[in-house]
């Protein structure tokens, strides 16, 4: 079950995108799978990516299009089928379909962006995905936001969309985003697919420093499972259609318009864990007294990637030996004699030791919670990082057993 996350009604349109959906039959019949996202021209584009080794063949392309430096004029996106560990077949299928949309729209094939999620080591049903386009086509519309999160699900139980608005020196400024994502997630652009959009003027060097920052706060800062897909894609794009002078990040107005940008992302991050598959327990961890920031997120996510500890925590067992171990084992240098543990607010481990008054009746208390926080003294200096993941449940399992059935 989702813990506490509801998709959302309501999703501001971003002047300069309009989104439209089809069924194309990828997976299975009967659902809207195939979406397509035009951008207005001018539109200035940066993404991230998974840094997995089988990087699927969409974001091999995606890649060489962004670095070409091309103005990109679309976004074609499917589930139920990853165009992974294709080869060269894998590549030419992605290519064929980015063209297909080329041709629908009237611009070219290296304008287009492709993106796939789903089953591994399966070539793409490319003339269902090619005759659906001019259906994808007639539905483009600026409100096509919610139908366009419902599309990109997989074994998504809830869509997932954020959406803000800020006042800036050049008028009102829109951020909405989607995603998609609920397992083989983990940091390292981690299967996930998020699609930000906002009508500011960025400058192309502020939409990429804009996108990197705020992924390094958000998706790169969740773990469900461990597993860093070879798919994960993650975009954002800035229309221009709002103000006359560009904003780069020393602009007055590149702090408000960020922050919303990171507040979308940061949304949408919670979300993909709140709906990790099978997931009962929204736990955040927070490492604190790191020698640096890097060595706090490996403690953080050594925790969070602990199959001992997500158990426990499905389990209501505040098993905090589970929670030393993992701290132990991060490969982190660290003095026993100076961890500090607490759940919420109550601590269990002081200098090392357990703390006298503790005794298991308050740790359950908390872990029998929906959302809780694990926090993590280290007293070796003033870095801390903080991660959210979720347990591991009997439905973990479950929808990972029957995935491909």
């Amino acid at each position: 079950m989702a813990v506490a996350w509801q998709a959302p009604e309501f999703l501001y349109p971003v002047a300069g995108v309009r989104l439209g959906v089809a069924e194309a039959a990828i997976k299975k019949p009967g659902r809207k799978d195939l979406l397509l996202i035009e951008l207005a021209p001018g539109t200035r584009v940066a993404g991230v990516f998974t840094q997995n080794a089988f990087a699927a063949a969409p974001v091999l392309v995606c890649r060489d299009v962004l670095a070409s430096g091309a103005t990109v004029r679309a976004l074609v996106v499917n589930a139920g089928n990853a165009n992974a560990a294709t080869g060269q077949g894998g590549l030419d299928d992605a290519r064929l379909v980015a063209g297909s949309v080329a041709a629908a729209l009237g611009c070219e094939a290296g304008q287009v962006l492709p993106f796939s999620t789903g089953v591994i080591g399966q070539r793409l049903p490319v003339a269902r995905m090619t005759a659906a386009v001019p259906a994808a086509k007639a539905d483009l519309r600026t409100d096509g936001w919610l139908a366009a999160m419902r599309a990109i699900m997989t074994t998504d139980t809830v869509g997932k969309g954020a959406t803000r608005r800020v006042q800036t020196s050049q008028g009102e400024v829109t951020v909405t985003g989607i995603a998609k994502g609920v397992g083989m997630i983990h940091p390292d652009m981690a299967t996930m697919l998020a699609y930000i959009g906002t009508d500011a003027r960025l400058s192309p060097a502020a939409v990429d420093a804009a996108l990197k920052t705020a992924v390094s706060r958000s998706f790169n800062c969740v773990t469900v499972d461990g597993d860093t897909s070879t798919n994960d894609s993650c975009l954002l794009f800035a229309t221009a259609q709002v103000g006359g002078a560009d904003i780069d990040t020393a602009h007055a107005d590149y702090a408000p318009i960020y922050a919303a940008i990171e507040q979308v992302c940061l949304e949408l991050a919670h979300a993909i864990v709140r709906d990790g598959e099978g997931a009962t327990k929204f736990v955040t961890i927070n490492v604190t007294g790191a020698t640096d920031e890097a060595a706090a997120r490996h403690v953080a996510l050594s925790v969070a990637h602990s199959p001992l500890v997500k158990t426990a925590l499905f389990a209501s067992d505040a098993n905090w030996g589970r929670i030393v171990m993992a701290i132990g084992k991060s490969g982190v240098p660290v003095d026993p004699a100076k961890v500090d543990l607490w759940l919420d607010d109550v601590s269990l481990l002081r200098g090392g030791q357990p703390h006298p008054e503790y005794h298991d009746d308050l740790g359950a208390a908390v872990v029998a919670k929906a959302e809780f926080t694990i926090r993590i003294g280290l007293g070796a200096g003033d870095a801390s990082a903080t991660v959210w993941t979720c347990d591991f449940s009997y439905d973990y399992v479950r929808i990972n057993a029957e995935y491909r059935t």
